[in-house]
Order: C-alpha cells, then sequence, then structure tokens
C-alpha cells in the first residue's frame, strides 16, 4: 500500500513572517483569501489556540462544504499546524493535517510552505491546486490589490 501523497506549496510573500502569520489568524483576513475562488467562505470560526476549533462554511458555486479543523500546534510567528475534515470527502471524518511554515526571506519578505497529508489519495490533484489559489490570493491580499 502506498502512503497517500502529500500537497506541498511554497510561496515567497510580500511581509514579514509576523505578517504573513498573523493574517491565518484573522478572519476577516481569511474570508478575503483562503477560499480558492471562485468558492467562497461565508462563515469562519477561529479559536487560536492549541485544541482550538478552525471551521470554514464554504459556498463552492452553489454546493455547501463544512472544513472543521483543530489546531494542533501554534508557534508564532513560525508555524501553525491543524487538522481538517472535509464534508465534500467520501469519508467525512477522514482527519488529515495541514501544515504552514514561515521563515524570513529576503527584504521583508517570507517564504511560506504549506504541506497538507493525510487526505484521501484521490484529493491530492485538487488539493494541490486548490493551495496554490489560496497563495496567490493570500500575496494579492497582502499587496493590497
Amino acid at each position: 500500500m502506498n502512503p497517500a501523497p502529500v500537497v506541498r506549496v511554497q510561496r515567497v510573500m510580500p511581509a514579514t513572517p509576523d505578517v504573513v502569520f498573523d493574517e491565518w489568524l484573522d478572519r476577516e483576513s481569511l474570508a478575503e483569501w483562503m477560499c480558492p475562488r471562485p468558492a467562497r467562505c461565508v462563515a469562519i470560526t477561529v479559536e487560536p489556540h492549541v485544541g482550538g476549533t478552525v471551521r470554514f462554511d464554504v459556498d463552492d458555486s452553489g454546493t455547501s462544504v463544512l472544513i472543521t479543523g483543530r489546531f494542533l500546534d501554534i508557534d508564532r510567528p513560525r508555524q501553525l499546524r491543524f487538522t481538517w475534515t472535509n464534508s465534500n470527502w467520501p469519508d467525512p471524518t477522514t482527519v488529515s493535517v495541514v501544515n504552514v511554515a514561515f521563515e524570513p526571506f529576503g527584504d521583508g519578505e517570507t517564504l511560506m510552505s504549506i504541506e497538507h497529508s493525510l487526505m484521501p489519495p484521490d484529493k491530492f490533484g485538487e488539493f494541490q491546486n486548490g493551495w496554490a489559489k489560496v497563495c496567490d490570493q493570500l500575496t494579492t491580499f497582502l499587496r493590497g490589490e
């Protein structure tokens, strides 16, 4: 049996690690960039402490999707780890893990690395593309565009 693939996406963000990190814990900010368009986050819950809830109620072109999880690690401004379940997966009780790392890069920039593991193997391509879009949307948001 082959292990499930791990989605890996990296981007250089136009802000320092503390700024980029904080965007991941701010509900209003997340509403602007977290859901890969054309999907929209219609409600967001973030309890930024280990064991705290993360929840995204998503409207994906008329389909409701519920993403829930719990924070496993919050190490400002270096790392966030949280579980991720998705109501649209064949087995919606599948628990995957998202790890986001923030490293200083260049002059006032951040190398942000996302790894999403333990998801259903048939969802790899969808999530590879989704996380890439999320990174692009966050870049645009940080630039104020």
